[in-house]
């Protein structure tokens, strides 16, 4: 089974699906923090674009936190599925709190990660949602959700790994979905790299910097899958 070596390997892969977007003025990489910052960074370095972050929350079911019942991002955008939330019995209690929870962190990180400065203009523009892996989609579908109401001209989510059966929700609100991988059997995204340790904010801030200090390379590793 082909693995990533790392999350900086995985961007270097997907941006070869991305070409297409290359050096172009009126594109930008949106990065979701933490894990697909650093994905981001290297597909934003590989075509030549600038990098910013996009925060979302996942919503996780209370004690089995891994397991996503919806997700909140910027602008108010909430994504619930109320199936699997009947079927666990969750009250709207039960939700409410776990909401409140992940508002509060969502607003920190806003804080942490995009200190004073604004979010970008999207309008007429296009913008490239990069994420480490989707597996049930509620994040990235509340992510893609809130950037559509910045009316992009063109958007399109890319992702090392991705759930099949989580990509027809996502092409009902993007233009291009883009996945390296697709297995069917996903595992969880973690199965798929060699290393998937967590990211510090410091490190994703890190990141933000040198993409912010340095212009985009046209450098790009050997990263073919063999």
């Amino acid at each position: 089974m082909f693995r990533f070596r790392d999350r900086a390997h995985a961007g270097q892969l997907l941006a070869q699906r991305l070409q297409h977007h290359a050096g172009r003025a009126d594109a930008i990489v949106l990065a979701l923090p933490r894990g697909g910052v650093v994905v981001g960074y290297e597909v934003a370095r590989a075509l030549r674009l600038p990098l910013d972050v996009f925060i979302v929350r996942k919503l996780g079911v209370p004690g089995r936190e891994e397991l996503a019942m919806g997700a909140l991002a910027l602008g108010g955008v909430r994504v619930l599925f109320p199936d699997l939330i009947s079927e666990l019995g969750l009250s709207d209690e039960d939700v409410a709190r776990v909401i409140a929870q992940e508002q509060a962190e969502l607003s920190r990180r806003e804080r942490i990660f995009r200190a004073d400065r604004p979010f970008p203009a999207l309008t007429g523009r296009t913008a490239i949602l990069v994420d480490d892996g989707i597996a049930t989609g509620a994040t990235m579908q509340a992510a893609a959700r809130a950037v559509r109401a910045c009316r992009p001209a063109h958007l399109c989510v890319a992702v090392p790994v991705a759930a099949p059966q989580a990509l027809p929700d996502l092409w009902a609100v993007a233009d291009e979905v883009v996945a390296v991988l697709k297995p069917m059997a996903l595992m969880g995204i973690g199965a798929w790299y060699e290393d998937f340790s967590q990211l510090t904010d410091a490190e994703v801030l890190a990141y933000l910097q040198r993409a912010h200090e340095a212009p985009p390379s046209d450098a790009q590793r050997d990263s073919s899958i063999s």
